[in-house]
C-alpha cells in the first residue's frame, strides 16, 4: 500500500520562503508599486511570524520598478538598460519593504544572490549561515537575484527557480510561489477553456511536465516551466511548495482560507533530506574529534575546534569531511574551513581563531544543520 500523502497547509508552515512576482508587486500600466497590496502582504507576513514561523521573501520588481523612474520605454529592455533599471529599482524595492514592515515591528533586511551562490559549496555556506542568522534575529530576508551582474538570469528572468534554491537553502518545509496564475492547468487555461487545475500534484511526471506552457504576464517573464523546475528542486530536498494567484490584499490569508491552488507534495521532511544529501556525498577528508566532542555530537551540538584531535586530507570550505571518534565512524558534514584552517585551529577555543587565522571565524567547525551522524 502506497503511503498516503497529506496536503500541506500554510498555517502549520515552520520555515517558509514566499516568492513574489513583479506582475503582482508593480501596476503593469503605471509602473508604480502596489502599495495597498504590499500592506496586505506585510501583514500576511506579521501572523505567520506569530505563529511561530520564519519566513523569507524572494522578490522580483526591481527591474519593473527601476524601468518607471528612468523612464524607460515598454517592452523587452536591452541587457544594459535592464541592468541599469535593476540597480536603480532595488533600492525602491527594498525602501518599499522596510516602510511597509515597519509597523508590525518587524526589520528587513536585503539579501542580493545569483544562482550560482547556491553552486559554489563556500558561497553556498555563507548564505545559508547569514540567513539562518537574520531569521533568529527576528529579521525578515527580502531576497533578489542580483540583476546587475546575473546576466543569464536576467536574459531567463524569473525568480521561480531562485526562490526554490533558498528554500532548499535555509530548510523550508513550504514555498509559496504567488502567481498571476491560480495554480498548475492540464493546458493554458487562456487558449483551451476545458482546462483544468490541479489541487494536488504527488509526483511531476513527463505528462505532466508536457503539460507545461509559456508565460502570458507583461511584467514577469517565468513561465509554467520555471515553476515546474522549481517545484522538481523544492520537493527534491522535502519543500512543499504551492502555486496560488497573489493579486489578493492579503494572498497568504486567502491560501490559508481555501483559495484556488496547485499543492506540490513531499513525501520526505527537509531537514531529514539535506542529511540524506550530505551523507551521500564522497568525504574530501577526515576529522578526528576527542570522546568529549563525540558526545556533544550525539546530543545535538555542533562540532567545535576545542574537540578536534586530528585532520587529514586536503578539502576546502564547504566540502564534505568524515567525522572519526576513538570509538570509530560518527558520520560526515560540511566543513566551514579548509584542511589548512582546520589543523591550525584544531584543539583551541572558538574564542581564539581570529587570533590564530589572523581574521575572524564562525564558532563551529561542523555546524550541526550541516552534519549527518
Amino acid at each position: 500500500m502506497e503511503p498516503v500523502i497529506e496536503t500541506p497547509c500554510i498555517a502549520r508552515a515552520r520555515k517558509l520562503v514566499v516568492k513574489i512576482g513583479s506582475a503582482l508587486l508593480v501596476d503593469r500600466d503605471t509602473g508604480q508599486l502596489r502599495d495597498e497590496w504590499l500592506a496586505g502582504l506585510a501583514r500576511d507576513v506579521a501572523d505567520a511570524r506569530d505563529r511561530g514561523a520564519e519566513i523569507i521573501l524572494v522578490s522580483s520588481g526591481s527591474i519593473a520598478l527601476g524601468r518607471a523612474t528612468l523612464g524607460l520605454a515598454a517592452g523587452e529592455l536591452p541587457l544594459e538598460q535592464a541592468q541599469a533599471a535593476a540597480a536603480v529599482g532595488q533600492i525602491e524595492l527594498a525602501r518599499a519593504y522596510r516602510i511597509a514592515l515597519a509597523p508590525f515591528g518587524i526589520k528587513a533586511a536585503q539579501v542580493l544572490v545569483t544562482l550560482e551562490d547556491s553552486e559554489d559549496r563556500r558561497r553556498y555556506l555563507n548564505t545559508r549561515a547569514t540567513l539562518a542568522t537574520l531569521t533568529g534575529l527576528g529579521v525578515v530576508p527580502i531576497v533578489n537575484e542580483n540583476d546587475t551582474i546575473a546576466t543569464d538570469e536576467i536574459r531567463f528572468g524569473d525568480n521561480d527557480r531562485l526562490a526554490a534554491q533558498v528554500a532548499v537553502t535555509v530548510g523550508a518545509d513550504q514555498l509559496v510561489l504567488l502567481s498571476d496564475v491560480d495554480g498548475f492547468y492540464s493546458a493554458n487555461p487562456t487558449d483551451t477553456p476545458d482546462a483544468h487545475r490541479y489541487d494536488v500534484i504527488d509526483r511531476i511526471t513527463p505528462e505532466i511536465e508536457a503539460m507545461a506552457g509559456d508565460a502570458g504576464s507583461g511584467l514577469s517573464k517565468g513561465g509554467m516551466k520555471t515553476k515546474l523546475m522549481a517545484a522538481k528542486t523544492a520537493t527534491k530536498a522535502g519543500c512543499a511548495m504551492v502555486i496560488t494567484e497573489g493579486s489578493v490584499l492579503r494572498p497568504l490569508q486567502a491560501l490559508q482560507n481555501g483559495a484556488p491552488c496547485t499543492w506540490f507534495t513531499t513525501e520526505g521532511d527537509p531537514q531529514v533530506a539535506r542529511k540524506r544529501w550530505i551523507a551521500s556525498m564522497k568525504p574530501h577528508g577526515t576529522i578526528r574529534v576527542d570522546a568529549g566532542a563525540a558526545r556533544a555530537l550525539d546530543s545535538g551540538k555542533s562540532l567545535l575546534p576545542a574537540g578536534v584531535t586530528g585532520v587529514d586530507g586536503v578539502f576546502g570550505r564547504g566540502e564534505p569531511v568524515e567525522i572519526i571518534s576513538p570509538s570509530g565512524r560518527i558520520g560526515q558534514g560540511l566543513c566551514r574551513y579548509t584542511s589548512a584552517e582546520a589543523t591550525a585551529i584544531a584543539g583551541h577555543r572558538s574564542g581564539e581563531i581570529e587570533q590564530i587565522l589572523g581574521y575572524p571565524g564562525r564558532a563551529a567547525l561542523v555546524h550541526r544543520d550541516d552534519m549527518a551522524l
